[in-house]
């Protein structure tokens, strides 16, 4: 139930208001915008919100239930805070929401309609729709450690314990010739064995994605020549001469945290949990199936 101010109450029983719909949005690096379907800018709380370039939103979906309710938002690329490049990179998603019901002659008068988080977000090439799902969206995610026979820890952090920036597990390399959009031949990792990257992470340091992080898919050595294949595409085309940090990758079985890392001490699996295989099972004089440990 939301509760309202004498003021703002007032202003709607006069019948003749004077409404519009504000967005505070605070991404995962921690930038705070502000947004509305008003034609001129908007303060309150901290926040100043942006008109014209801002979001249009539809009507809100609710239920009584624990489903998650939404609204769609759009909106056209012509901000400045809002840019495709930022939108590709994945820097508004899961990003918190605050959807404010404001007079825009008075913003004193306003109304928190729902909190919640940016969920699939479309792209045009002018526009893009975002989804504003509610907090009910957390109770449909996964929470707590998986049964599993592989390690359930990111590499490098408190759980594991590997310290990616030892020399033994990190490098500095420079694109040589980008061979498609997400693989190309490096410079400065001879000193590494074939696929001592694979499934680690690199990081633009120098070129038009400085900054940027990227997955690595593949590290393969062929005749002296390293070919880096990432996951992804990254946002700007590769060009020779960008530079880039990298980390080790762990394929997260207890083989490789034993031999690669010397960590497993620190493993976060269970590599000798019975396979589906178990069930199959049957006694027999011969054949392995008596019954013994395997």
């Amino acid at each position: 139930m939301k509760t309202l101010s004498p003021d703002l109450q007032a202003h709607l029983d006069d019948g003749t208001t004077t409404l519009a719909w504000c967005w505070r949005i605070t991404r995962a690096d921690g930038m705070t915008l502000g947004f509305t379907d008003h034609d001129r800018a908007l303060a309150f709380g901290g926040t100043d919100f942006e008109p014209e370039s801002g979001l249009t939103a539809s009507e809100i979906r609710a239920g009584s239930d624990l489903s998650v309710d939404s609204q769609d938002a759009e909106g056209a690329l012509t901000s400045d805070r809002i840019t495709e490049t930022d939108i590709i990179d994945g820097r508004w998603d899961n990003a918190l929401v605050e959807v404010w019901r404001v007079n825009w002659q008075d913003p004193g008068q306003r109304v928190l309609i729902r909190r919640g988080a940016i969920g699939e977000l479309r792209r045009g090439r002018a526009s893009f729709v975002a989804e504003v799902r509610s907090m009910a969206h957390v109770l449909g995610q996964t929470l707590g450690r998986v049964y599993q026979g592989t390690c359930d820890a990111a590499l490098g952090d408190a759980r594991c314990g590997v310290n990616l920036n030892d020399p033994a597990y990190s490098g500095a390399g420079v694109v040589e010739d980008p061979i498609r959009d997400r693989a190309f031949t490096a410079s400065g990792l001879g000193g590494f064995a074939n696929g001592w990257f694979a499934f680690g992470h690199l990081e633009w340091t120098a070129g038009p994605n400085a900054g940027r992080a990227a997955e690595i898919m593949l590290h393969e050595i062929a005749s002296g020549v390293v070919t880096i294949t990432l996951l992804e595409a990254p946002v700007r085309p590769l060009a020779g001469g960008d530079t880039f940090t990298i980390r080790a990758g762990c394929d997260k079985r207890a083989e490789t945290c034993a031999t690669k890392f010397s960590n497993i001490v620190n493993f976060r699996g269970f590599p000798h949990i019975p396979g589906q295989d178990t069930v199959l099972r049957y006694a027999s004089a011969d054949g392995g199936h008596e019954g013994a440990v395997l």
